[in-house]
């Protein structure tokens, strides 16, 4: 397997300043449903590491549950458009207070998608929290209400970002020079 210091192009975002900055997204959620009843929805899996820091620092009550959508393949490092829903949510939404978590936007196609199924549902409100955002690449417009950092239209990778299903693990955001990376083996 390939190791990323053959291909990262730079860190864009260090561990020490996501942790700071989640931890102060923690705070501002915490502060803004303050008394209120929360439901913290993850989009699988790239939200993963980013809602598990997240829900730490979230010190009100709050439920959890997740959804995986797909609009990317393997090997495919823009968004087809096309999003499917791959795991739904176990909880009905109906009237809760609901804040998606996501790890990057960038075209807005899947975040739009997914926004407009869950407001069918009838939620109190629906608001969303992602790590990155990546205003460059935005093709639809959508609303991000909390926003960690905002990146520059590079391939990012790291904190949950996958390239080919790899490097989800590591702890930093680093961009990627896709000229120098190898795809792995089949």
């Amino acid at each position: 397997m390939q190791d990323y210091s053959e291909f990262i192009d730079a860190v864009l975002v260090d561990e020490a300043s996501i942790q700071k900055r989640v931890r102060e997204l923690g705070a501002q959620i915490s502060r803004d449903y303050a008394g209120q009843d929360l439901l913290v929805v993850c989009l699988l899996r790239g939200g993963i590491p980013f809602t598990a820091d997240l829900v730490r620092q979230i010190n009100i009550s709050h439920e959890l549950d997740c959804m995986s959508l797909s609009s990317y393949g393997v090997g495919n490092y823009a968004s087809s458009g096309n999003v499917r829903v791959n795991l739904d949510l176990k909880v009905n939404i109906e009237g809760k207070n609901v804040l998606l978590v996501e790890d990057i936007v960038d075209s807005g196609r899947t975040l739009a998608h997914v926004l407009d199924m869950l407001h069918t549902r009838q939620p109190k409100s629906l608001k969303v929290c992602v790590l990155l955002d990546k205003k460059e690449r935005r093709e639809v417009p959508v609303a991000c209400d909390y926003v960690g950092f905002d990146v520059p239209d590079k391939y990012i990778f790291g904190y949950g970002i996958d390239i080919d299903e790899r490097f989800r693990h590591l702890p930093f955001i680093g961009s990627a020079d896709l000229n120098k990376y190898r795809k792995p083996a089949a």
